[in-house]
């Protein structure tokens, strides 16, 4: 099978260091090397993070996350927040809803980020807590978390982020910031294969998870913080060792070429791919102001569905269609992770390519 290059909102491309310790034998997870891999993984995942608190691990995609999430932290009937705009995040409201929560939810058009006037109107004295998705994969654009923790300190709301495709990629300060909860993954701008997902509280949140009356028990934070914290850190049940692995491999990457400058190179190879689009007459979807630096998305009328088949199979080069109402209309290409000024400028030139295919049929 021929390699392709992954320019999708995730899966992500994954790094030929990061493959090699994924092909490690596999270890038993109640051993003492098991134990110190863990526990270094852990205090990576703190680093990536910028946080302090305990950072806890679960096997799963990102919406096992965001569930974990929700069933720790609220009771049915409990009435909060959540900010809309895109797929995902309608998909967290929804989950909440799923275990009865009682939620208001502020729907922001496709292809902005949220106002923070307009979340202040909605807020009253019985919402409780508010739930924001950092970047929108769907559309290409990102919510301004600092702001709006702002607003949520001020407010007195448990502030928790969906930062599934934006940590590692996008600028994101857990204690700096205030935020209370942040959730994320590996297959994003963490570079490693799909399969884990991240929760990290800070002490407020741990407050509100002892409040919490919906049922959990494969989920439950509190019993993963207590295996975390035995002296030979552990998990209360198999973990997906392999994946660890290969996701502490990913840390120790990102640790060596340091966070900051991490995330701007993802800026620069942004601002790069968007200037090229823009040279080729193509339109981006989101507004000035709210574009992601992980993912663009190009609004191409009729032509996306085979731009994106033509993408694959003439360069092998994948990339992303629409979601919902958007699916036929725009491409979404991801440039988060493992990726570098030549795949900007291979993806650049397969498009442009493609285009001038499309526009001589």
């Amino acid at each position: 099978m021929n390699k392709k290059i992954l320019m999708t909102p995730g899966p992500t491309n994954v790094p030929e260091r990061v493959l090699k310790a994924m092909a490690y034998p596999v270890m038993h997870h109640r051993t003492d090397e098991y134990s110190a891999l863990f526990g270094e993984f852990s205090e990576r995942l703190k680093y990536v993070f910028q946080t302090r608190n305990d950072v806890m691990t679960f096997p799963a995609a990102g919406t096992g996350g965001l569930e974990a999430a929700v069933i720790n932290l609220f009771s049915p009937g409990e009435k909060i927040i959540a900010v809309s705009i895109g797929v995902f995040g309608d998909r967290f409201a929804s989950i909440a809803q799923q275990f009865g929560v009682d939620v208001e939810k502020i729907d922001i058009p496709w292809g902005s980020g949220a106002d923070i006037d307009a979340i202040r109107k909605a807020v009253r004295d019985e919402h409780t807590s508010i739930l924001v998705t950092h970047n929108e994969t769907s559309t290409g654009a990102y919510n301004d978390i600092r702001e709006i923790g702002k607003l949520a300190k001020e407010k007195g709301l448990l502030f928790v982020v969906d930062a599934v495709s934006s940590l590692g990629g996008l600028e994101l300060k857990m204690d700096e910031w205030g935020v209370d909860v942040v959730i994320s993954a590996s297959q994003k701008a963490l570079m490693s294969p799909p399969g884990l997902t991240f929760i990290s509280l800070g002490e407020k949140a741990w407050d509100r998870a002892a409040m919490s009356t919906i049922p959990k028990y494969y989920w439950d934070i509190k019993k993963a913080r207590d295996y975390m914290k035995k002296e030979k850190p552990q998990n209360p049940y198999t973990p997906a060792v392999s994946l660890i692995a290969a996701t502490n491999e990913s840390l120790k990457m990102i640790q060596e070429e340091g966070i900051e400058n991490v995330i701007e190179r993802h800026s620069n190879l942004a601002e790069k791919f968007r200037i090229e689009v823009e040279k080729m007459g193509l339109r981006l979807f989101v507004q000035n102001g709210y574009r992601s630096d992980v993912v663009t998305s190009i609004d191409v009328g009729d032509g996306a569905a085979r731009l994106k088949r033509e993408m694959e199979e003439l360069h092998g080069i994948v990339i992303s269609g629409g979601q919902g109402d958007l699916k036929g209309r725009i491409v979404r290409i991801g440039h988060m992770g493992c990726v570098d000024e030549k795949m900007i400028d291979m993806t650049v030139n397969a498009m442009q390519d493609c285009m001038n295919r499309m526009q001589g049929a």
